[in-house]
């Protein structure tokens, strides 16, 4: 549910949408309070973190062979919880037309194939190595801008980028527990994810001039996508045959693996709350910063909880991919 243009950063472990960065800046009221704009950086750190590491759980731990049938399930959790909220008049919505949904339709298909690609890859590979593999959207995405908007970027910009191509060839030559299938899905998810950035850009615009208000806030573009991909999300269970696995699985019958599966979809919801508070409470610089930076502990963490066995050499190819993460930052504040 995030809203990305390429400033305005993706979180392509969950694929949720962000806030857009002009329409931040233009919202904001008031003076920034120091201590709100760290109580909501904290809490997007955390359910940022929480949301990837839930995942790899679900898939890993309990070794759910049904990625499709979980972003289906987090997926329908953020359309209820959303729906409750516009019924109680907390947060608007725009309603879904037929003219709205044909327009959106398109981004949303790539914004489910970003869903699914994503739980596909995290079943194979350990959290760190998604990190830094992650990077190449950015690569992706910065060719993508150049062709598609004429946007040039600076040489410290293109030194960020080889560098994460550096560090992704260098993680996977070194990585211990390398597996085929997951890169494959991680690099089209890269794709997806880039795709998405750039796509999603023009369809917004498009999307407001068919809404009743001609506007589209963030609540909206979250309800769009959700409800849009569930549909979806029911077509590709079938496709991919997960119906009968699902059938024949006991851990549908385990309270616990239901309340793991319910928190991940609430960790999905929060990613975008938290995001638009600290969003509001500082500014997209510092938002994209700390959003570079957070994918430090998120490794670490990846590689304590679930005992990734790692070298030297593998985790000096982290180390520079998340580098080549801040210094990207960096570099696009610059």
């Amino acid at each position: 549910m995030k809203n990305p243009s390429n400033n305005d950063e993706i979180d392509v472990e969950s694929g949720k949408l962000e806030i857009n960065r002009e329409k931040t800046v233009r919202s904001k009221r008031g003076p920034t309070v120091p201590n709100q704009a760290l109580v909501s950086g904290i809490a997007y750190c955390f359910s940022s973190c929480s949301m990837i590491l839930v995942n790899k759980y679900v898939l890993s731990s309990y070794d759910f062979n049904a990625g499709i049938s979980l972003m289906l399930y987090q997926n329908f959790v953020s359309v209820v919880i959303v729906s409750i909220l516009s019924l109680l008049g907390i947060i608007t919505t725009e309603p879904l037309t037929w003219r709205l949904i044909k327009v959106w339709l398109p981004v949303n298909i790539i914004f489910v194939g970003m869903l699914v690609t994503s739980m596909f890859s995290l079943r194979y590979i350990n959290v760190a190595m998604v990190t830094v593999l992650k990077n190449v959207t950015n690569v992706i995405t910065a060719v993508g801008e150049m062709y598609l908007f004429n946007k040039h970027h600076d040489n410290s910009v293109w030194a960020a980028l080889f560098i994460m191509i550096i560090s992704a060839i260098s993680g996977g030559i070194t990585d211990l527990s390398f597996h085929a299938v997951g890169y494959t899905w991680q690099f089209i998810n890269c794709f997806l994810t880039a795709s998405y950035s750039l796509t999603l850009r023009r369809v917004m615009d498009t999307a407001k001039q068919v809404t009743k208000s001609g506007e589209l806030n963030e609540f909206s573009m979250v309800m769009l996508n959700n409800s849009l991909s569930l549909p979806l999300g029911i077509l590709l269970v079938f496709v991919f045959n997960e119906v009968d696995y699902l059938s024949q699985t006991p851990l549908l019958r385990l309270p616990t693996f239901w309340l793991v599966m319910t928190c991940s979809g609430f960790l999905g919801l929060a990613i975008s709350f938290t995001s638009m508070w600290f969003l509001h409470q500082t500014g997209a610089t510092t938002y994209s910063l700390v959003g570079s930076l957070n994918k430090i502990p998120l490794s670490v963490a990846g590689i304590l909880l679930f005992k990734v066995p790692t070298s030297l050499e593998n985790s000096a190819s982290i180390f520079f991919g998340l580098l080549a993460g801040v210094l990207f930052a960096r570099a696009k504040m610059s």
